[in-house]
């Protein structure tokens, strides 16, 4: 058997209810314990603006606004019960930045980002949004670029560059630090690099075991887990990074190969929703880690 192949037994996997619109590239944030999933593509290519909030208590999918700017390869954060939808594309690379508002179930038009990119990743530290890496003019060019948005200000500043310019990465953010891992580059696809808000400075932390593109993860408990990518072809691994051994673990796999895809935790559980194997997916599943 593969490396692929070989089953783990570290962490569970459950099946929920499915997303009502199949899609990729969409992201997606938690307010309130509602994971919502946000823009996209669907089964036919089609750019989406579509908007979904899943109640893991009810294990149920509700329609919401829609969000202004269909768009697909975008990254999503939130703040102080906000959530940010940050560029993306839709016929061209946006640096449009929207923001919803559940109490009110409407969008709001922010401050542009600086650099219009998809294919980014986002992450939340003490209240300023940083939005990482991503391409792409049309040659898929890797960026290295950080911009950090300040909600209170509606305003945004330029910080340190990740040293390894990359798209398709995931973020997640342990004790302050965020961390940058996989992604497109051309130093490689098992990038770890970890970024220090408070000193405006990176470190290289040890690479993925695994390395991946298009991969989504997520944080539970100081542990950030890397789920599904590409690699060849789209991946069902998981495996899961502990910033005080700065060691990987593997993790049980997820019911199917995905790439593409969002996650958002929710009481301690991982949320993996949509993306595409050979088809674009309503798939949700949820990663307990015990």
């Amino acid at each position: 058997a593969t490396r692929e192949e070989t089953p783990k037994t570290l962490g569970k996997w459950t099946s929920k209810a499915p997303l009502p619109t199949a899609r990729a590239d969409l992201a997606v944030a938690v307010i309130n314990d509602l994971a919502y999933a946000v823009g996209g593509y669907d089964s036919n290519r089609n750019i989406s603006n579509v908007v979904e909030s899943y109640d893991p208590t009810t294990n149920s999918w509700v329609t919401r606004a829609p969000m202004p700017t269909a768009r697909a390869g975008l990254a999503a954060g939130v703040v102080n019960g906000i959530l940010y939808a940050v560029g993306g594309a839709n016929g061209g690379v946006l640096n449009t930045v929207e923001a919803y508002d559940p109490s009110t179930d409407s969008w709001t038009s922010m401050a542009p980002m600086p650099t219009s990119r998809d294919l980014l990743s986002v992450g939340v530290v003490n209240g300023i949004l940083y939005a990482v890496g991503g391409c792409c003019d049309g040659s898929f060019n890797p960026l290295n670029t950080v911009e950090a948005y300040d909600a209170r200000t509606n305003a945004w500043s330029t910080k340190a560059s990740m040293p390894s310019p990359r798209y398709g990465l995931a973020v997640g953010v342990v004790h302050g630090i965020l961390y940058a891992v996989g992604g497109e580059s051309d130093s490689g696809i098992n990038i770890v690099e970890a970024y220090d808000p408070a000193a405006n400075t990176w470190t290289t932390e040890a690479p993925m075991p695994k390395g991946r593109v298009y991969l989504t993860a997520g944080v539970i408990n100081g542990i950030l887990y890397a789920v599904g990518g590409h690699y060849g072809h789209a991946l069902k691994s998981v495996e899961a990074y502990n910033p005080a051994t700065n060691a990987w673990t593997d993790m049980t796999s997820m019911p199917s190969n995905r790439e593409q895809l969002a996650a958002g935790i929710v009481k301690h559980k991982l949320y993996a929703i949509g993306g595409r194997g050979q088809f674009v997916l309503n798939t949700v599943d949820a990663f307990s880690p015990r």
